[in-house]
């Protein structure tokens, strides 16, 4: 995506008269339990072993485990114990990317990213089978045709393996996680371009559906939940057969969305995000966090938990996200830089399947990141312009210290869960007006 633009636009002229406080690092504290890594072969091993689970898996079977593409923590760790557990089981394990449409929906984008990810035949110590081909599989109550993957389809058994937690864009008892893995990972861009098409306001009721064909005609031997604490560390590994995956997962996320990460101030005039990415939420950053949903009718469900800000300013996009810039349409402002770095092959493919295609417009921009969060400021309705209430994190993963504005040290040090952790600085922009 290429703008042009002169250095000095207009945008950047009417940021200009903006001021911006002194930022202070607030440390939050969230529930620090946590698996170390080198104990999650030994529990994935654990978990796979238990009888409801292990009696699927025969020896000589071909078995297709998934990957999915959201960063998940420690994930290559976690699928190399379950590729050497099947070995051990006297079964043949694959590894194949379960992702939708990401990847720009494309076999080499989406070999990219489990690359990325450090999971390659090398690292998994078994095949990787990458295809965007699909086996249609039946209709379900409602008359909607159900894909999966032709590589999955063909495997004798399947593992699910994927990360249980909210979702950005609607609610239900199945959100993020295994019986999503199964329907829209193991979908394809033809799979999950079917569910979607009912929309998201109706994705808590239809989902499942989908999940009771795809589970009915392909033998699910096993799945490993992931819950993961508020530091992106993983918190709990669970071994699920088919039956025990419809049976607990509405528990388990109960369970996770009490570990999620937020910021501990419920409103802010200004909420500046470092960098965006589907490594950080599917939704780029995650408005569960943001409070900006890109489908807040089926997503908002009335509790508190989400912060308010009235402008939010993205500055750039991670490196792990290959372009992909799903998530910035819900912002107000951003940079030339985050801009130029978007590739539309591989951004649009995900928003059109998804049909939430507000969520890939890109907002007005500016050419640094001082203007950038300036223009933030200056657009705001019926604030103290002068000693303006500003956020200011790295990702919506990353929460355990964000930086706050000299206005809000009052309500800091009221919060049982935060504490000051440093003095009021400059914001340290370089020569350019960028923070890095």
């Amino acid at each position: 995506m290429a703008f042009e633009s002169k250095k000095n636009n207009v945008t950047d002229q009417l940021a200009s008269t903006a001021k911006l406080p002194k930022m202070v690092r607030v440390r939050q504290e969230f529930d620090h339990t946590h698996i170390e890594v080198k104990d999650i072969p030994g529990i994935v091993r654990e978990q796979l072993s238990r009888d409801a689970v292990k009696q699927n898996i025969k020896p000589g079977m071909s078995i297709a485990i998934t990957c999915g593409s959201r960063g998940v923590a420690n994930i290559a760790v976690i699928l190399r114990a379950i590729v050497d557990y099947v070995k051990e089981c006297g079964a043949q394990p694959f590894v194949f990317p379960a992702m939708g449409s990401h990847g720009g929906a494309t076999v080499e984008g989406q070999l990219d990213i489990l690359k990325s990810y450090n999971v390659t035949e090398e690292t998994m110590g078994c095949p990787i089978r990458a295809t965007m081909e699909t086996v249609y599989l039946g209709d379900t109550e409602e008359g909607s045709p159900v894909f999966i993957d032709k590589y999955a389809h063909e495997a004798d058994g399947v593992i699910l393996c994927g990360r249980i937690k909210a979702h950005t864009a609607f609610r239900g008892p199945y959100e993020s996680g295994l019986i999503k893995m199964s329907v829209i990972g193991m979908g394809k861009q033809h799979g999950a371009e079917s569910v979607h098409e009912s929309g998201f306001d109706n994705m808590g009721r239809v989902m499942p559906q989908f999940g009771k064909v795809i589970f009915a005609h392909t033998n699910i031997v096993a799945g490993l939940g992931v819950l993961e604490n508020a530091f992106d560390q993983t918190y709990k590994l669970v071994g699920l057969n088919a039956d025990e995956i419809w049976e607990q997962e509405p528990a388990l996320l109960v369970e996770a969305k009490s570990k999620m990460g937020r910021i501990w101030i419920d409103k802010t005039d200004v909420l500046v995000v470092d960098k965006i990415g589907k490594n950080f939420s599917g939704d780029g950053m995650d408005p569960n966090v943001t409070g900006a949903f890109a489908c807040p009718n089926s997503a908002k469900d009335g509790k508190p938990g989400p912060i308010d800000a009235q402008r939010i300013v993205v500055l750039d996009l991670s490196d792990e996200t290959h372009g992909n810039a799903n998530g910035i349409g819900v912002a107000d402002v951003t940079t030339k830089r985050l801009v130029d770095k978007t590739d539309v092959d591989i951004t649009y493919p995900n928003a059109v399947t998804s049909t939430v295609v507000n969520i890939v417009k890109m907002p007005i921009f500016c050419h640094s990141d001082e203007n950038a969060i300036k223009l933030g400021v200056r657009t705001c309705n019926m604030i103290d312009k002068e000693n303006p209430r500003i956020v200011h994190i790295e990702n919506t993963m990353e929460l355990g210290h964000i930086w706050v504005s000299e206005a809000l040290i009052p309500e800091v040090e009221a919060h049982p869960n935060m504490e000051i952790d440093g003095e009021l600085e400059d914001w340290g922009f370089d020569e350019n007006g960028n923070l890095w």
